[in-house]
């Protein structure tokens, strides 16, 4: 039998950086996941990567997990452009305006989750329980029961629901979940350019939904997110290397110049997922097991982050009852709003951006160059897109 302060199911990001962040904290922590530990980068990019946000790197230094982030593989963004492919609408900034050294950092989610285990595996505090499933959950009033597969009982104070999208500890505990389907896929790959990328993070608003180019550490190398219909999605996915190459150029205006593709491709669907509930006794929702949005302006990962950032600072400042229940009503009502005003957002500038309706080409066009030209809204927006 294990005892823990908290188990956390889930070994994605957000839930390891709640369990450094515990353990940092000499708080007992128990990781399961039923996938494997994370096998050391390799010389080929990941499909998957984040724009980390400022804040989100001012929490991994803390956590003494950035060093190894940028031992591994990191790029440093200090451009955005921001464009409508259907409209004469653009904004542009950098870092200098911002007074920054840089804007954020574009990693792949492999290389963070690398990072954090390596360091977890430093701390005493720490259980990591990979290729793990669990087959019950029970809670009483105090305390979560957990059973293995294996039949190995767990007992924790507290039990976090790391465990993504389709979190099947929320639907055990019957969290109530608002649900749209942005009826788009997400296509993902790694291409690289004739023209560097220049250190900046691009995106066009296409009819058909918004592609990001965004910046690896190889000069002339991006890593790409094509938001867009099912049906082209679908077409995309089975264009040879070279049509596809084509169509990448197309849809950024040649921006940096001939795309040659440098991976497979990879697609999955977009779909906002909101839980109304965050809380059920001793049982705690998580990132992408509470909300999920619009990956349009990069801000999932940054959001999880926050979540495990704020339950961190809650639980180990608790100093009376660990876990108590205003200790997460406080956890639940603070991040929900959060979450709500971000799905809002994501939801208005995709309706914004979508489709060909005159009347938005017009509003679009002109909002983009007066937030361009008028500096402090820009500032503003700025801060906004970097999670300052």
């Amino acid at each position: 039998m294990k005892q823990a302060q908290v188990c956390i199911v889930g070994g994605g990001c957000v839930g390891l950086t709640l369990a450094l962040g515990l353990a940092k904290a000499d708080i007992s922590v128990v990781v399961i996941d039923a996938t494997s530990t994370q096998a050391p980068p390799t010389n080929e990019y990941g499909l998957r990567v984040s724009a980390l946000s400022i804040a989100s790197q001012t929490l991994l230094e803390q956590l003494n997990v950035w060093p190894e982030i940028i031992a591994q593989r990191a790029c440093a963004y200090t451009h955005m452009d921001v464009r409508d492919a259907d409209s004469f609408g653009k904004i542009t900034f950098n870092n200098e305006q911002l007074e920054l050294e840089h804007l954020g950092h574009i990693v792949e989610n492999d290389i963070i989750r690398y990072a954090l285990i390596k360091e977890l595996e430093q701390q005493p505090s720490a259980t990591l329980m990979f290729d793990t499933e669990y087959q019950q959950i029970h809670q009483s009033e105090s305390d979560v029961f957990i059973t293995l597969k294996s039949g190995e009982p767990i007992i924790a104070k507290l039990l976090v629901a790391a465990d993504g999208a389709n979190s099947a500890i929320r639907k055990q505990f019957n969290m109530a979940l608002s649900f749209k389907d942005y009826d788009h896929h997400a296509l993902v790959a790694t291409v690289k350019t004739k023209e560097p990328h220049a250190n900046t993070a691009r995106q066009v608003f296409l009819p058909t939904g918004p592609l990001a180019f965004l910046p690896l550490n190889d000069a002339n190398t991006h890593s790409i997110v094509w938001s867009t219909s099912p049906n082209h999605c679908d077409e995309l996915l089975a264009m040879s290397d070279a049509d596809f190459n084509k169509s990448v150029m197309a849809a950024i205006d040649g921006q940096c110049g001939l795309c040659e593709i440098q991976s497979k491709r990879a697609a999955f669907p977009l779909k906002m997922r909101y839980a109304q509930q965050w809380v059920s006794g001793k049982v705690v929702l998580i990132g992408d097991a509470a909300h999920t949005i619009h990956p349009l302006a990069g801000l999932g990962m940054n959001l999880g982050l926050k979540d495990a950032a704020y339950l961190i600072e809650l639980l180990t400042s608790d100093s009376k009852e660990f876990a108590s229940t205003r200790t997460l009503r406080d956890y639940e009502r603070t991040r929900k709003l959060d979450a709500q005003k971000h799905i809002a957002m994501m939801q208005g500038l995709k309706e914004l951006f979508e489709g060909a309706n005159p009347f938005k080409k017009l509003i679009r066009g002109v909002g983009l160059s007066l937030v361009d030209n008028l500096g402090p809204i820009k500032h503003l927006f700025a801060k906004e897109a970097i999670g300052k």
